[in-house]
């Protein structure tokens, strides 16, 4: 009843706002606006205050990346190779790879943060930010290179200066490096920006969650509702399992095997179903499995929180 107590609240802002969206009670295109201040203000804002906070040898812990980077990387390639064997005729590697990437790529930023820092405080937002580095600066650019690899047109050639500048540029790895090197100086935080990055940070969970509920559709669901609840179950079962197969092999400690199958357990990420627009491709199955993964995931996340 407490771990309820704790989880329930947080999935409550989800269907908050959900409900203002199908009531037509707040439009839906708020969505984008309130995504990108979670994304570009409120989430590095947070990143940045837990990291600098925190000694460089807590930042640096090989298992946790073992675990779920592993995982969630063995997830990926299990996938591509699943979707290649089961359907050849209609598979190439941007097709095969962005289903991947909707079993294994996870909303760790959006979603794992806010239940980790509701769980474990400090030491919660601490995985789920290397986490979200891990998924923003090795996961995204894998994907990004598949998919340009998978490109019929010869004449393509993968954008590696683009594709360095948008990792370069992205908010929550630039926070993670500049609070790595803050760290790394030792030096403390002044109070008032201490006090000033600390409010910006909470204003992340019920702005980013809100987000997430005022956007998700469920209509999309109707169609291929078997191939999608596969996706789904791949999803939330079989990779979190994974990667706690890979806390247990690596001895990883109880806090931090928690976080990162919490971490593995959380819906699709939304960076997911933008590429997968922006390339036009399996973009309705991405759709479609992120917003089951969202609804289903209030449960399956409470039995393994529960589990363990």
């Amino acid at each position: 009843m407490h771990l309820a107590g704790m989880i329930l609240p947080i999935f409550a802002i989800i269907v908050t706002g959900w409900l203002a969206g199908v009531s037509g009670y707040m439009p839906r295109t708020l969505a984008a606006a309130l995504m990108r201040f979670a994304y570009y203000v409120a989430m590095p804002a947070l990143v940045f205050v837990t990291i600098a906070k925190e000694p460089l040898h807590s930042l640096l812990e090989w298992r946790f990346l073992a675990a779920f980077g592993g995982g969630s990387m063995f997830c990926f390639a299990a996938v591509m190779t699943g979707a290649c064997i089961a359907r050849p005729a209609r598979m190439n590697l941007g097709t095969s790879a962005m289903l991947a990437a909707a079993v294994a790529m996870t909303n760790t930023g959006f979603v794992a943060l806010p239940i980790l820092k509701t769980l474990y405080g400090q030491p919660g937002v601490l995985a789920a930010a290397v986490a979200t580095v891990f998924v923003g600066a090795i996961m995204f650019p894998v994907l990004v290179v598949l998919l340009e690899l998978g490109r019929r047109d010869a004449s393509r050639t993968v954008r590696s200066g683009a594709l360095i500048r948008q990792i370069a540029t992205n908010p929550v790895i630039l926070a993670t490096l500049v609070g790595l090197l803050w760290s790394v100086i030792g030096v403390r935080l002044p109070a008032p920006v201490d006090a000033f990055l600390t409010i910006l940070g909470e204003a992340l969970t019920p702005c980013a969650l809100f987000a997430i509920g005022l956007d998700l559709t469920i209509g999309e669901l109707r169609e291929r509702l078997g191939y999608y609840a596969l996706l789904t179950a791949l999803k939330l079962a079989i990779v979190p399992l994974v990667v706690y197969a890979l806390c247990l092999a690596t001895g990883l400690g109880h806090t931090a095997t928690v976080a990162a199958v919490v971490c593995a357990a959380v819906p699709t990420a939304k960076s997911a179903y933008v590429l997968a627009v922006e390339y036009d491709i399996e973009k309705h199955v991405v759709g479609a499995v992120i917003s089951m993964t969202t609804l289903l995931s209030i449960v399956t996340l409470l039995a393994w929180i529960a589990i363990l």
